[in-house]
């Protein structure tokens, strides 16, 4: 327990100290954001700061914090090491960068910036794997929901039937302004969610489960290696590619610059907290690593989350915490596709303002997603997470190649250039490894992945020392 309250303590440490220094090295002032200079009362409207942080938070807090900290936990208690560190260095920097250069460039999305700093091939080709990243996301975040609803009604074999009910969801989440479903549902959603976790703690506090202490020791019983499995498989609770589709679209929301670090970082520490529950809880209850991993492996991520809601908190906070975990997939889900038809828009030059033309690219997503719900779910979490982890490997590269181009001490670009290489690292031995991938020993995986990464560095090095003599 003591390794879990330590956890939280970095957290806080973390936000006040090195958020303020990534603060200061973006240095946000004080002119007029796209929220106020380009509303269009669709997707550019000027939000309050603690409506735009809850939206962040349930946009970036979809089923990942809690299904992937599960897998995670399988790991053993290094995984706390991941999601606090990870997120501190990694996914908070990953998340307000990319939200604020965005803002800085009228709400653009990630796939733009990419053309705008690393060249026109680069914008294509992140147009493309975006794009399908949202694909996939939409179509995780309508599978895990609707098995769990189905759970918990008299309907329990009729997955197919909540599929159609949130895909219908998604279509008016989609199309409507953002005001109209997305600003008024989540700050609702957003409290359930935060009474949710706070539950779950509680119960794995005075409910006499034990929580295990740090080891560094390898506990997965699958004797899956950690590097670089454990780093992929708890992508939301620490750091997120899927997160750069979504900090773009609060970036035309928030109405002065100098509350990007409540919204963006801030709202990516609070998902760590939430996967930090979710991994102590799963195997507190289950008691231990292998416990959880067979739980897992019997009754799914919906049938664990069930049991160990119910289990801890009882019938009514049990309900409580599921209601947490349904509205977490699904909000984050409708944003997947919002931030899909923003990025084609882009693509194809279509004003967003006429409603003829936000159908005209939403009807093709979600029948294309309606679609990848007959594959397997753990097929598709599986290339979800690879490509997740390789998109915030480019937008930090994206980020770091913004620094170099605009802060006056080039080396201030470090912040963002090391996590950069580490996600290098950790894509390509992962891809290089994996069962979705060329399915290569640690061998090959380890040294190849290495050299990746270390090439990036050589090569960003390069950039840095002609960036300093230009000076």
């Amino acid at each position: 327990m003591i390794t879990l309250i330590l956890s939280f303590v970095v957290l806080v440490i973390g936000y006040f100290t090195y958020g303020k220094l990534v603060e200061r090295t973006f240095g946000p002032d004080d002119r007029v954001t796209p929220a106020n200079s380009m509303t269009d009362g669709v997707d550019y409207m000027p939000m309050k700061t603690w409506r735009a942080f809850l939206v962040q938070l349930l946009n970036i807090a979809g089923t990942g914090p809690i299904f992937g900290a599960l897998m995670g936990a399988c790991f053993g208690p290094v995984v706390f090491l991941w999601i606090i560190f990870g997120s501190v260095l990694g996914g908070a920097v990953h998340d307000y960068m990319v939200g604020m250069v965005s803002e800085r460039h009228e709400g653009k999305s990630i796939a733009e910036l990419s053309g705008i700093y690393l060249g026109n091939g680069a914008k294509w080709g992140m147009r493309l794997f975006s794009v399908l990243l949202l694909l996939l996301t939409g179509t995780v975040f309508v599978n895990s929901p609707a098995a769990l609803i189905a759970r918990l009604t008299p309907m329990e074999n009729d997955t197919m039937l909540w599929v159609i009910v949130i895909l219908l969801y998604y279509v008016l989440a989609t199309l409507l302004p953002i005001d109209k479903v997305i600003g008024k549902l989540y700050p609702v959603f957003g409290t359930v969610l935060i009474v949710m976790a706070v539950g779950i703690l509680g119960g794995t506090i005075f409910g006499g489960y034990y929580v295990p202490e740090l080891t560094l020791q390898n506990l997965h019983p699958s004797d899956l290696p950690v590097w670089p499995y454990m780093f992929v498989t708890v992508a939301c609770g620490a750091i997120s590619g899927f997160h750069a589709t979504q900090s773009p679209m609060i970036s035309k929301c928030i109405t002065s610059e100098k509350v990007g670090k409540k919204v963006f970082y801030g709202a990516m520490l609070s998902e760590s907290v939430i996967a930090l529950v979710w991994a102590a809880g799963g195997v507190a209850f289950y008691g231990a690593t292998g416990g959880l991993n067979e739980a897992l492996t019997n009754l799914g991520q919906s049938g664990v989350v069930y049991d160990i809601s119910t289990g801890m908190l009882g019938a009514v906070g049990g309900l409580l915490a599921i209601v947490g975990v349904i509205a977490c997939p699904i909000t984050s889900g409708d944003t997947a596709f919002r931030s899909a038809r923003l990025i084609l828009s882009e693509m194809f030059h279509l004003n967003q303002k006429p409603i003829r033309n936000r159908l005209v690219v939403t009807i093709p997503l979600l029948a294309v997603a309606a679609v990848l719900t007959q594959l397997d779910f753990n097929v598709l979490w599986r290339y979800f997470s690879w490509s997740n982890q390789t998109l915030a490997m480019i937008s930090l590269w994206v980020a770091t190649a913004y620094l170099l181009k605009t802060h006056s001490n080039k080396m201030m670009s470090l912040v963002t250039a090391v996590p950069a290489a580490f996600m290098s690292a950790v894509s390509m031995t992962y891809i290089l490894m994996a069962k979705e991938g060329f399915r290569l020993g640690a061998g090959i995986g380890y040294p190849v992945g290495a050299v990746f990464a270390a090439a990036c560095f050589a090569f960003y090095l390069t950039k840095l020392n002609r960036a300093k003599r230009m000076i």
